[in-house]
């Protein structure tokens, strides 16, 4: 059942033949959580996570924070993030390295994660120099795929924020490769959202490369119920097809609806209150 989840998570979207079955392990659930937040299921996902925190264990609990506060930033919510990311940091600051694992979810991975939520939390909230340090800070740790592949993402979403948008093409092109590199299905269609934003505004051919980026994710998102990013990839398709701009901002509005459904109370207030999330 880990191997499925695992898959499902980082590797080929697929999800495992019994979503419901979640097994006892605190890396299990971890993963089950993973896959219940990709496809917009925020409730189911924040009830394994509260768990985790509780009493997950000092790296456990420390990525069920940090995966619980990239779910409260994907609907606006950067200040209950910046909590849960500094919750995380402090529970692995001085935890030893112990058993690697291939996609970060050790010591090192969790160490990571927090910094980089955080970094991510102060690039929401304006804040660029913090967001700039941490990301810095997290280099260190960085040392498998996922860690490599966030740090692209967030790097770039700093310098696009910064106006500066020719320095966020190579962080972005980083993610893009190494996401597909691992063949991690998830974290390239994130990936190819991302890069497509960094390039959109270069010549007709980069333009035409975003389009192509984005419509290929939207259709990924669609197949494996990738919610979460389905609805924002249905908003950059509306950018990009002039034709049926209202149509994808409609199916985008219906799938934000449905996500906020699957929230518990706190994503919904947070959605709400967000200047972020289209409601």
């Amino acid at each position: 059942m880990e191997s499925s989840l695992r898959s499902a998570a980082f590797g080929d979207g697929v999800p495992p033949p019994d979503p419901f079955a979640v097994p006892a392990s605190p890396r299990g659930r971890l993963l089950a959580a993973i896959g219940l937040g990709a496809r917009g299921r925020y409730a189911a996902a924040a009830t394994l996570l509260n768990g985790l925190r509780a009493n997950g264990g000092p790296v456990f609990a420390s990525l069920a924070a940090s995966t619980l506060a990239s779910h409260r930033r994907q609907l606006g919510g950067h200040a209950a993030a910046l909590v849960l990311d500094g919750e995380a940091l402090a529970l692995v600051i001085t935890e030893p390295p112990g058993e690697p694992d291939p996609d970060g979810l050790d010591a090192e991975g969790a160490r990571a994660d927090a910094l980089l939520g955080l970094a991510a939390d102060n690039l929401g909230r304006g804040r660029l120099t913090a967001a700039r340090r941490l990301v810095a800070r997290a280099d260190v740790h960085c040392g498998n795929w996922r860690t490599r592949t966030r740090a692209g993402w967030v790097g770039a979403e700093i310098e696009l924020a910064g106006n500066i948008s020719g320095a966020a093409i190579a962080p972005a092109e980083m993610a893009w490769e190494t996401a597909h590199a691992r063949g991690a299905c998830r974290h390239v269609v994130k990936s190819s959202l991302v890069l497509a934003v960094t390039i959109a505004n270069g010549g007709s051919a980069e333009r035409d490369r975003a389009k192509a980026l984005v419509e290929t994710a939207r259709e990924t998102a669609e197949k494996y119920e990738f919610n979460s990013l389905l609805w924002v990839a249905c908003l950059l398709e509306a950018d990009f097809g002039a034709g049926h701009a209202d149509e994808y901002r409609s199916r985008s509005a219906e799938l934000l609806h449905a996500v906020l459904r699957h929230a518990d109370p706190c994503g919904r207030w947070l959605a709400r209150e967000s200047p972020w999330v289209p409601l």
